[in-house]
């Protein structure tokens, strides 16, 4: 709120008085007459000066209008003045709120983390001034950190609030820098081309071809708003466009060279850092096939029938793939006491009491999180891994204690239901649900006789809607229409998955 303030009373200052808005390089549609001052080599006060249309601006030129603008400016009343600063800080306040009421309602998290709410404001206001310290110079290089902007929210946070606090900045340069309309058409056009063009990053070449295309957009939009303005096709026109389509260029390698500190700082994965996360050779995912082979065989079966469901319903499917593979790599801490790991030999489990074994089981998710963050992975990927049991119950060892509750004290109070659940948190996002339901039909499946297409289906069904009703899908954001398309996802690729085979007759021996 203070940086806010700050930036606030900053603009209404700057929008005191009418800002100058004339640079070397202009061309006006028509010729205009200015006053200038009296020196001993110029004309009286009161006489003018008049700047012919159609040629660039020159230094001499700019210095004239300066004047002009100085002395018309010294001649309003302060009432003017007050106006101005009064509907200025009214729009600046209506943009506030309205990025503050969207993202209240659409991104809420980012006002619950504070770390990422001041980045966020930190990048507004750096923004800000190094477009203000860019637009006098004649490179006209205001574009780039405009650009560099609105494409690192649109990597950091959804298109839409991309979209959203791009405009608002603009117009709050506009207020404090004076932009015409013709100026911030480009740059309006250039950022939403750059924001909508970015997608899916797969690789370090894609944010190089959004600057290129963009570059192409912004020098169009500026030879169209030229002719908007009255002006010609001249050499003016052709070198502003060129200029805005060349830092815009300029910017997508800004972007790429800055991705790893853009990641790092939001907290956020694209998918060339989710490629390489991936890697077999991560050392996890090799300690986790050392340790406990079953585990991770379970893992790549899970991560890949987790991608097509997550696909199907349109979310992020190499984040669910690698959210996959690292889901249960706290289980190489007690591998012997899962079912995936354990040899025809008896259970661990028999020789302990349920409530133990719970605790067992359900550690594997705090220990899978300490070593993923021992290991620097990225929040992402952690979230799956505390995420993807929610609070479910550990339903084996839950009517295991009851049953032996009910031989030894058949009139007792009955086993607390809540030391039986993992700890959660509920899955947070569409990706989370996918991977947790993925997780549960997969192992489930390992354990039919016969997996016949007909019972997994019913096993699907029947464990997706264990979870709907135990309210483990309330806070992800998955609607019952996306639920339904999972779930037929994952009955087609376990299907394929556990087929039936044809029995070959014995062979018979030599």
């Amino acid at each position: 709120m203070c940086l806010f303030a700050a930036v606030l009373l900053w603009s209404v200052t700057k929008a005191w008085s009418p800002p100058f808005v004339y640079r070397v390089g202009d061309v006006l549609s028509e010729d205009l007459s200015v006053e200038v001052p009296t020196t001993d080599d110029a004309p009286a006060v009161g006489s003018t000066v008049t700047i012919r249309a159609g040629a660039p601006l020159s230094p001499d030129d700019i210095e004239l209008l300066l004047t002009d603008h100085i002395l018309a400016i010294n001649r309003l009343p302060a009432s003017h003045h007050v106006m101005r600063s009064l509907a200025t800080f009214g729009i600046i306040f209506a943009l506030y709120a309205l990025c503050g009421y969207y993202i209240f309602y659409q991104d809420r998290r980012l006002l619950n983390d504070l770390r990422r709410l001041m980045t966020l404001l930190v990048l507004v206001v750096v923004t800000a001034a190094m477009a203000c310290w860019a637009w006098p110079y004649p490179w006209r290089a205001e574009i780039v950190p405009v650009l560099v902007f609105g494409m690192t929210c649109g990597i950091a946070y959804k298109r839409e609030l991309a979209l959203l606090l791009s405009a608002s900045l603009l117009i709050f340069l506009g207020l404090a820098t004076g932009y015409r309309l013709g100026e911030f058409v480009v740059l309006v056009g250039a950022t939403a081309t750059a924001i909508l063009l970015l997608g899916r990053i797969r690789s370090r070449s894609k944010l190089i071809k959004v600057g290129f295309f963009t570059g192409i957009g912004a020098a169009v939009l500026s030879l169209i708003t030229a002719l908007l303005e009255g002006q010609s096709l001249g050499a003016a026109s052709w070198n502003i466009a060129s200029y805005n389509g060349l830092w815009a260029f300029v910017a997508g390698f800004f972007v790429t060279g800055l991705l790893p500190f853009i990641e790092s700082v939001f907290g956020v994965l694209t998918d060339i850092s989710l490629l390489e996360l991936g890697d077999a050779s991560h050392p996890l995912l090799q300690e986790l096939v050392r340790r406990a082979p079953g585990t991770y065989n379970h893992s790549i079966n899970v991560a890949s029938i987790a991608e097509a469901a997550a696909d199907a319903i349109g979310a992020r499917r190499l984040l669910v793939r690698v959210g996959a593979y690292f889901h249960d790599i706290g289980k190489m801490l007690k591998p012997g006491y899962f079912v995936e790991n354990q040899s025809t030999e008896a259970s661990r489990h028999d020789a302990l009491v349920p409530a133990m074994s719970t605790l067992i089981i359900i550690a594997h998710v705090k220990d899978g999180a300490d070593l993923a963050r021992q290991h620097h992975l990225p929040e992402p990927v952690i979230d799956f891994i505390e995420q993807h049991h929610g609070t479910t119950l550990v339903e084996y060892f839950y009517r295991r204690a009851a049953s032996q509750q009910n031989e030894t004290n058949p009139n007792g109070n009955g086993i607390q239901e809540d030391s039986f659940r993992y700890p959660g948190p509920k899955p947070q996002t569409r990706e989370a649900a996918v991977l947790m339901l993925a997780d549960a039909v997969e192992s489930a499946a390992r354990a039919l006789v016969e997996p016949t297409p007909a019972r997994i289906e019913s096993l699907v069904e029947d464990i997706a809607m264990k979870r709907l009703l135990d309210g483990q899908f309330d806070e992800c954001g998955l609607t019952l229409k996306q639920l339904r398309i999972v779930e037929d996802s994952l009955i087609k690729s376990l299907t394929a998955v556990y087929h039936g085979r044809l029995k070959y007759p014995d062979q018979r021996t030599a």
